[in-house]
């Protein structure tokens, strides 16, 4: 395998560690599909999910990823700050998928309390994680399938 495919057999997980527990826990159910594909995977941990779409897209720009992997989570509050959070951060993680052509999985959970984000992260719950990562698999299939490579 050349060092270029090297590279391309990687998928950058940008975390939000606002809820490390959460985040631990979609990384958890990830990990283990990232291995069963033979991808290797690297860690980056941004403040908030709002920082998530920046850090892709600064990323992105060396060619060393096949996908990425979003994963954070945004609980309800007692403001209308989660919905704009929730709209602006997944606005912009769309665009990378469709504006810049980024094979991406969708690991951003929006809960309206802890308990929802806990069962939705647990790797023996609904494991938002593994979704995410099989998303992120399907989508470098389809990039590699029509970029020839």
């Amino acid at each position: 395998m050349s060092a270029a495919d090297t590279r391309k057999a990687r998928v950058l997980i940008v975390e939000s560690r606002y809820y490390p527990d959460i985040a631990d826990g979609l990384i958890a159910g990830a990990l283990p599909l990232l291995a069963d594909a033979g991808l290797h995977h690297e860690r980056l941990e941004v403040p908030g999910v709002f920082e998530i779409p920046a850090a892709i897209r600064h990323a992105a720009f060396g060619g060393r990823y096949a996908g990425f992997l979003a994963f954070g989570c945004v609980i309800r509050g007692e403001t209308d700050h989660y919905d704009h959070i929730c709209r602006e951060a997944s606005r912009a993680i769309m665009d990378l998928t469709t504006r810049d052509g980024l094979a991406l999985g969708f690991g951003v959970l929006t809960c309206e309390n802890g308990e929802q984000a806990r069962v939705r992260a647990d790797p023996k719950g609904k494991n938002k994680g593994a979704e995410a990562a099989r998303a992120c698999l399907a989508m470098i299939d389809v990039t590699r399938r029509f970029a020839g490579g």
